[in-house]
């Protein structure tokens, strides 16, 4: 048989470089799909040879992976001067969630206090850097926003060509030059194996006998300390090696005290819209009684000097459900209990709320834990260091006691202090607690101070 050589192809084909183009001897003339698929090719292969030219037409591919949007870069915060770093605690927001302006993205958790970090634009959280749990330090790339509104979450766009994609769609082959990646999806088989009958695990036994003695559940999880209590551990450690800790106690009658509250609490919830407890006498009366013994309102500075204060800084102890925080207010000793009550209700409203400053928690010159309000009648506290002292006070509860010969029933409340003995002597411990206890049996006299 006579072999004839191919006619001479025109278009596209026919301007490819010669030593691209082949010509093969062929039986037959080539059919419409075979001419298709070498256009396709020689298409492609004149973009590798020839450069890209103004007239000539780029192939429509997918608008949102060639669209570059605007974006903003969200850093750890400022939140101390004496913190640089924390723990990433959570993300309240993913990858492709909208966030508006001002609105709260994540949570990082430090030695104190937890530093939201908040979106300084809107738009869609298009990165996130660190995993929760990693330790991120102050300036730290943590979030990327997009800012264009069009980069919410949309469905998958094809990644072929128009002209491909048409292909498809009519049921065409798609040409060699166009790449695809195939997922081979095939019904699920559901297992035609036999049904294994399960039998009952034995009990477990060891050498003390078998644990199947106990009916309840033997469960146990493992959770790591937060930043918060890893911090609290350390510096309960450093009071208890630093000072030398010595507790005196002392009880009060808070008859007089409960009778004084009973008149004037309600002018005060209406005037102040603060209810009046028990923290303000007791505060009012610890910060006459520090006048008078300065030295428990003094510390220890570099092992060899005293630091006496003219003010008194109030720490008061808050627990919260991460930990114990001691908020400080300011200036004590120029408040009225009614000023005391309002600031105590106020900090510890933002404690619970978790909305407390590092400006809130530094300092403090003296401290006041109330462990009553859970219901315990004694205790011996623990020194917040540098501090000298932590005044504990506790339950009221109604005691039989002897008064001028007689034993009546009255409201009694303990109270403890415990010093660093270093810089104060026992005497004036004993003075302080003498001290609080005549302001609060006498509380009228806390109003002439």
């Amino acid at each position: 048989m006579l072999s004839r050589t191919a006619p001479q192809l025109r278009g596209p084909i026919a301007r490819t470089p010669r030593a691209i183009r082949t010509t093969s001897t062929i039986h037959s003339f080539p059919t419409y799909n075979t001419l298709r698929i070498a256009s396709h090719k020689a298409v492609a292969l004149r973009k590798l040879w020839t450069p890209f030219s103004s007239s000539q037409q780029p192939r429509a591919f997918s608008v949102s992976a060639l669209r570059t949007a605007e974006t903003r870069v969200i850093n750890v915060p400022a939140m101390a001067e004496s913190i640089s770093e924390g723990v990433l605690a959570t993300f309240h927001k993913q990858v492709g969630d909208f966030v508006e302006l001002d609105e709260e993205i994540a949570s990082i958790e430090t030695d104190k206090i937890d530093v939201p970090i908040i979106a300084s634009e809107s738009g869609t959280i298009a990165k996130l850097f660190v995993n929760e749990g990693d330790t991120v330090t102050v300036g730290q790339a943590v979030i990327v926003i997009s800012l264009d509104k069009r980069d919410a979450p949309q469905p998958a766009e094809s990644q072929f060509a128009p002209e491909a994609a048409k292909e498809l769609k009519e049921g065409q082959p798609v040409p060699a030059s166009v790449s695809s990646s195939e997922t081979k999806i095939e019904p699920k088989k559901e297992s035609t194996a036999p049904p294994v009958s399960s039998k009952p695990a034995a009990p477990a036994t060891s050498a003390q006998g078998p644990v199947s003695a106990y009916k309840g559940s033997r469960a146990e999880r493992r959770e790591k300390l937060t930043r918060m209590r890893l911090r609290t551990a350390e510096r309960l450690k450093q009071s208890q090696n630093t000072a030398a800790f010595l507790t005196t106690f002392n009880e009060v009658d808070m008859s007089k005290v409960m009778e004084f509250r009973a008149q004037i609490k309600d002018d005060v919830l209406q005037k102040h819209g603060v209810k009046l407890g028990f923290m303000g006498p007791v505060a009012r009366a610890s910060a006459l009684a520090l006048k008078e013994i300065p030295a428990i309102n003094a510390s220890i500075e570099n092992d060899d000097t005293i630091v006496f204060r003219d003010y008194i800084d109030l720490s008061v102890a808050v627990a919260t459900p991460k930990g114990l925080v001691t908020p400080v207010l300011r200036n004590m000793e120029s408040l009225s209990v009614v000023g005391i009550e309002k600031g105590i209700a106020e900090l510890g409203k933002k404690a619970r709320d978790g909305k407390l400053t590092m400006d809130d928690l530094s300092g403090g010159s003296f401290t006041i834990s109330n462990s009553g309000i859970w219901g315990s009648l004694f205790g011996t506290p623990i020194i917040n260091v540098p501090q000298t002292a932590v005044l504990g006070i506790y339950g009221i509860q109604q005691r039989p006691v002897a008064i001028d010969g007689q034993v009546e029933i009255r409201p009694m409340m303990y109270t403890a202090l415990t010093y660093d003995h270093r810089l104060v002597d026992g005497r004036e411990a004993v003075i302080f607690l003498t001290l609080v206890k005549k302001y609060l049996e006498d509380p009228t006299s806390m109003l002439i101070e």
